[in-house]
């Protein structure tokens, strides 16, 4: 039970990261961090500890009590977003472009798939986020060492230099309990971040 996650939010409520239960009692215990409960409540490691523990299935024992198992905290100073930089890696390429085949529709496993330039670097074509997608075998041999036009073949969608925000790019991994899914909705998250007017 220790080493299961729990979500871990800013100052704001926004999703940074991803930690294990031990961990996060370590920070709810230190007041680096507090409990959300499913109400958007916080609450310092004496006031959770003393929540009914009855009505609720997970549970870690103390000595002499036990104590209801936090799934969601808020650091209590941290307010910024952790800067993220997309590495150019095949995997982030596969994970842009869907494990999709940008010339055929296909989605396929990793296996079945490899990466291709738009234009080939025989001809010039660089390394780039823009100039390289995924394609499945069948289409990476029709295409060849020709531009899609001279192959007959067609983009499905332009490939782009991702921009990441940790909700969206799938970086913290599935949503594993119920109560973190109010802090990857987006409309959620733009209404209670949005800056207000004077």
């Amino acid at each position: 039970m220790l080493s299961s996650t729990v979500l871990v939010l800013n100052r704001t409520f926004f999703p940074i990261q991803v930690t294990t239960l031990k961990r996060a009692f370590c920070m709810l215990y230190t007041g680096i961090a507090k409990a959300v409960d499913t109400e958007y409540r916080t609450f310092d490691f004496e006031s959770w500890s003393q929540l009914s523990a009855a009505v609720h299935d997970e549970t870690i024992g103390l000595v002499g009590r036990v104590i209801r198992v936090p799934r969601v905290i808020a650091l209590t100073a941290y307010d910024r977003l952790p800067k993220r930089h997309i590495r150019f890696s095949r995997i982030n390429i596969l994970i842009r472009d869907r494990h999709t085949c940008q010339y055929c529709g296909l989605r396929l496993p990793r296996s079945q798939l490899n990466l291709d330039h738009i234009v080939p670097r025989s001809k010039g074509g660089l390394t780039t986020w823009e100039n390289v997608v995924t394609s499945c075998h069948n289409c990476n041999r029709k295409k060849g060492g020709q531009v899609p036009e001279e192959a007959h073949m067609k983009l499905i969608r332009r490939p782009f230099r991702p921009t990441v925000a940790p909700f969206l790019d799938g970086s913290l991994g599935p949503i594993r309990y119920e109560e973190w899914r109010p802090f990857f909705n987006i409309v959620d998250y733009s209404y209670w971040n949005v800056e207000l007017e004077a």
